[in-house]
């Protein structure tokens, strides 16, 4: 099957986001997840460790990735969103939505997001005991 002129073939990837309320994780892995093709995290762009999860870490880490992703011929992606989960929090950190923002404007074809946040189905206590945690 030809392809029309000046048209490139697509190549997917799946970007894995970890959020959490001390860091944001942004990785690029092919389609079965088993290869990396870019990895960022928060702290790879702040001095500060409390800086690690703020939107502006989350943005230089997305970019830092897409760039990378650019450069080995990525055009498509899927999003797959992760906060703590299990027993901790379920809402995903304030990096999430700029990594998403920079995502979107780096030029990926944005095919679906989906949220992979592990629930438990009956689990170990949550930590804090009956009455929680006193301080």
């Amino acid at each position: 099957m030809s392809t029309p002129t000046g048209s490139q073939e697509e190549r997917w990837a799946i970007v894995h986001i970890y959020s959490s309320y001390n860091n944001t994780i942004v990785h690029f892995t092919d389609l079965s997840g088993a290869e990396t093709i870019a990895i960022s995290s928060g702290g790879r762009h702040v001095k500060a460790d409390r800086f690690e999860s703020s939107p502006y870490a989350a943005i230089k880490s997305a970019m830092a990735c897409a760039e990378e992703a650019k450069r080995k011929g990525i055009t498509s992606i899927i999003i797959k969103v992760r906060a703590v989960g299990g027993t901790g929090p379920r809402v995903p950190g304030p990096g999430l939505n700029a990594a998403l923002r920079a995502l979107a404007r780096a030029g990926f074809k944005i095919a679906r997001i989906e949220d992979v946040t592990p629930i438990p189905h009956d689990t170990t206590r949550k930590p804090g005991g009956r009455r929680g945690r006193r301080a």
